[in-house]
């Protein structure tokens, strides 16, 4: 079946099997008329799913195939990884649910490279388990990065609140080395790009904030807000980009400051996060900016304290789904009216022939 046939096909990998990975999924395409508005395609384990479907108490079949070209529609397709029995140890890491994530990841990538799914939905890793396995990334994000040799950006998003963060998984000691005027300007230049392609945005307003406490307080605090931050603010400004700031963070999260623009690009992980996860809660979604292709996550981690108790909560995993698909469809339509702006415009030429007159009666 052609790809233009289908529903959009969200390709989802299944994360550390021993987490909420499996249980936020299931809960997430418990409801069997969103398979009205979509396709899904699980990277797992057929007896994985089936196992905690039955633990949570959840009536769901699974459609069992060997690749992403043989799903489909109407119903939860599962590309069966591993048809073996496992043994599942909630709350505990194992060799066996590491290698499976991994493995999980690196082939619904795959398919959406070959253009088999459409967007991709990644549920929890544990990253120093796979690393520990020879994973060389320390995330999804530096995975993709690397997959499709393209910087992204990762982006924490609800309808209210997005927030962009300019150093990922590093060490703080390392943060203030990687702040310079050249990654600034170009992270604005992707949030900028993402706003106005992905979201809908015209003429995105965007709020950096400062690296130090109280933004550097002029100097006496630390210089990056004077000799790095305000420098490309003023630069991409100039350039046509409403970039504003460096505003301190500890007080910029208030809602009369954070609505008036419509991003934020934090300095570092924790200064992005920290606020973003205490507003957005349950519904707050990972996106990967920048990217040729579109992936999305959950704003949670694996969870382990809570695995196979039916405590997890499936929103933010649900909302990872219904903003990847409203991102791919405002980026098929901001793409298809730019296409049609480069078009060249049709010459019309004066043939003598009015085809407005009325017709005459004989």
């Amino acid at each position: 079946m052609s790809a233009k046939q289908h529903k959009i096909r969200v390709g989802i990998s299944m994360g550390d099997y021993n987490g909420i990975g499996p249980e936020v999924i299931i809960k997430a395409l418990r409801d069997k008329s969103i398979l009205d508005l979509f396709t899904p395609v699980i990277f797992g384990s057929g007896k994985i799913f089936s196992y905690q479907k039955n633990i949570f108490k959840i009536n769901q079949n699974y459609h069992l195939i060997e690749q992403a070209s043989q799903l489909k529609n109407g119903e939860i397709n599962m590309i069966n990884l591993c048809k073996d029995n496992l043994n599942i140890d909630f709350g505990t890491p194992s060799t066996t649910s590491t290698s499976l994530a991994i493995q999980s990841l690196e082939s619904a990538t795959e398919a959406l490279i070959k253009g088999e799914i459409d967007i991709l939905v990644t549920a929890p890793i544990n990253k120093d388990e796979m690393l520990k396995q020879g994973f060389s990334y320390t995330g999804h994000t530096s995975y993709l990065e690397a997959k499709f040799q393209q910087k992204a950006l990762m982006f924490m998003i609800t309808e209210e609140l997005k927030v962009a963060v300019s150093t990922h998984h590093i060490p703080v000691t390392q943060v203030a080395s990687e702040i310079t005027e050249e990654n600034i300007i170009a992270q604005v230049k992707t949030l900028n790009h993402t706003l106005r392609e992905d979201f809908c945005i015209q003429k995105p307003k965007i709020a950096l904030l400062g690296l130090n406490p109280h933004a550097g307080d002029s100097g006496s605090i630390g210089k990056e807000e004077i000799q790095i931050i305000s420098p490309a603010i003023h630069k991409l400004f100039n350039n046509g980009i409403l970039a504003f700031g460096p505003f301190p963070a500890d007080s910029f999260f208030q809602p009369e400051k954070y609505k008036a623009y419509d991003a934020v690009l934090a300095m570092y992980h924790d200064q992005g996060l920290a606020p973003f996860k205490t507003i957005a809660y349950e519904e707050g979604v990972n996106y990967s900016a920048g990217l040729p292709f579109i992936r999305t996550s959950p704003d949670h981690g694996t969870a382990y304290d809570i695995a196979g108790k039916n405590m997890a909560d499936a929103r933010s995993f649900k909302e990872a789904i219904f903003w990847g698909i409203k991102i791919f469809q405002n980026r098929k339509e901001y793409q298809d009216l730019l296409k049609n702006k480069l078009q060249p415009k049709k010459t019309f030429y004066n043939n003598g022939i009015d085809e407005d007159l009325p017709e005459e009666n004989e």
